[in-house]
């Protein structure tokens, strides 16, 4: 007959296994030590074979016991999954309340949310879209849990916690026309028509900064168009209005079709982060539990032609 293992002498077993002394298992289980050597022992019995030699400074595995300690191992954090799993469920009660920058908001978070509504129970969703500093701001005033921004590494009163890579690309129609064809280098961007987000935007901060990094001085002129949303940008890019700065998470199907192409730029690179924006003090309820499942599956982009 196959021995009928104790959970709490295996759990016992793992963590003598991991402090590699009895006393100091004693010491993490709150057991007394005989107690420990007796659920050892037992648990050496039921299986009869030994799972450690004892020496003068603590214990060391057999090669039964290594093999019993994965198994040990997985059994844990399959309780941890467990209890993990029934806290979050307790915690989706009530209604989602989140926020995010423009690009997060259309591009993110809609993945995020199919995801987490496919594993825990349905939530009231309220989700609020601004700029960057509108969304920052309404975090804290206390209007949001929780919200998904870009381009910043600090914010004022609130902790940032970075999520995802991004990247910033200037890009041009597919058959763009006069000068927005022959744009090679940063330096030919002083020469073209540029779209801009407004101020305030997380993508206009970042896409300033990077020019003058580059050597470039040029802010928005009476040629240029400023346009306070991503999709908006894409349709004045498509019609040959100028050049715009744009999420490759934004841009992936028109690059497919060859509707928007990504101009190379050697001496001109724009990566950015996206963070998870809070004010102090944590999170409960179902920003806590979002933000968990956020966390471990972050979605990924496609990456279609271009740099």
């Amino acid at each position: 007959m196959l021995p009928e293992l104790d959970p709490r002498r295996l759990e016992t077993f793992r963590v003598v296994a991991q402090v590699g002394q009895v006393s100091g298992a004693a010491r993490s289980l709150n057991l007394s030590q005989p107690a420990v050597t007796a659920q050892i022992r037992q648990l050496e019995a039921d299986l009869g074979r030994s799972l450690f030699t004892r020496h003068a400074s603590g214990v060391q595995l057999t090669e039964s016991g290594r093999v019993l300690l994965d198994y040990a191992r997985r059994v844990h954090r399959l309780l941890e999954e467990a209890g993990e799993r029934l806290q979050a469920e307790q915690e989706v009660g009530g209604e989602l309340h989140l926020g995010a920058s423009t690009t997060a908001a259309a591009y993110i978070l809609p993945p995020l949310i199919r995801t987490f509504a496919a594993d825990h129970r349905p939530a009231p969703l309220v989700l609020e879209v601004g700029n960057t500093d509108e969304v920052l701001g309404w975090v804290k005033e206390g209007r949001l849990p929780l919200a998904l921004v870009e381009g910043l590494t600090r914010a004022s009163g609130l902790s940032l916690q970075p999520y995802l890579r991004d990247e910033l690309v200037a890009v041009r129609a597919g058959r763009a026309p006069g000068g927005l064809g022959s744009v090679r280098t940063a330096v030919d961007l002083a020469g073209v028509p540029l779209i801009w987000r407004e101020s305030g935007s997380g993508t206009r901060v970042v896409v300033e900064r990077a020019l003058r990094r580059a050597g470039v001085v040029r802010a928005p002129r009476d040629t240029d168009l400023v346009v306070g949303e991503t999709e908006a940008i894409k349709s004045c890019v498509l019609l040959g209005l100028g050049i715009g700065f744009l999420s490759r998470w934004s841009i992936q199907r028109e690059l497919v079709r060859g509707d928007l192409e990504v101009i190379p730029l050697p001496d001109l690179s724009i990566p950015r982060t996206f963070s998870w924006a809070q004010a102090g003090g944590g999170l409960a309820g179902p920003a806590s539990a979002f933000l968990r499942h956020a966390l471990a599956h972050p979605p990924a982009p496609s990456r279609g032609p271009g740099r």
